[in-house]
């Protein structure tokens, strides 16, 4: 178990270059055969010992050559430009995995994660409607994603699945939608009408609380 105290709970979305249904929740390998994506979480209360993450908004974009348990995996941090210095901090010593249970979300990336680019710190427009499956995450010029019901291909009517995980280790049950992403800083990519999870979490050092 980590020493550290912390917590984060608030809205969640992982979107990536795979179709509908993420081939990574399922332990299959993804749709192209790598991944390349982003998550992304408004914090509406959080926490790292005493400085205090409510109201922040952060994403991490990635590249893997191959399945994510296969490794050499690459990521950018993107931080709300808001963050005061011990903020910043606080978000970078979570994001290292090193104050988190073995097993656990970002344990597991920093075992998987061998390039971290510079971190980028913007402005971040942030909405986000689980159950309506329509979200938006702009970050200063360098990221943007928005996030709509996955349609009927023969009547174009909102179609609605829920991925439900009893032993998640990144959310217990979420939404699945379709995703754009164009992303333009260290890990360039796009694209358009590809896998979307939206999810209401509690991280902790223990992993999934909610």
């Amino acid at each position: 178990m980590a020493a550290s105290d912390w917590r984060l709970e608030g809205e969640w979305m992982k979107n990536c270059n795979c179709a509908f249904g993420c081939p990574c929740d399922f332990n299959a390998l993804p749709t192209l055969g790598y991944c390349k994506g982003m998550v992304g979480m408004r914090i509406t209360t959080g926490h790292f010992e005493g400085v205090k993450l409510d109201g922040l908004c952060f994403a991490v974009v990635v590249d893997f050559p191959g399945a994510l348990h296969q490794g050499n995996g690459k990521m950018q941090p993107i931080v709300d430009e808001r963050a005061t210095p011990e903020q910043r901090q606080a978000l970078f010593n979570i994001l290292s995995g090193k104050h988190s249970a073995e097993g656990t979300l970002f344990h597991i990336f920093s075992l998987i994660v061998t390039t971290i680019h510079d971190p980028i710190f913007a402005p971040f427009e942030f909405s986000f409607d689980k159950d309506g499956r329509v979200a938006k995450l702009v970050a200063g010029n360098v990221l943007g994603t928005e996030v709509e019901p996955i349609k009927n291909p023969v009547t174009g009517a909102p179609h609605r699945v829920q991925v439900v995980m009893p032993e998640g280790f990144e959310h217990r049950a979420a939404e699945i939608a379709s995703a754009n992403i164009r992303s333009t800083g260290a890990i360039p990519f796009e694209t358009r009408g590809t896998h979307s999870s939206l999810a209401n979490v509690v991280q902790t050092p223990e992993g999934v609380a909610a």
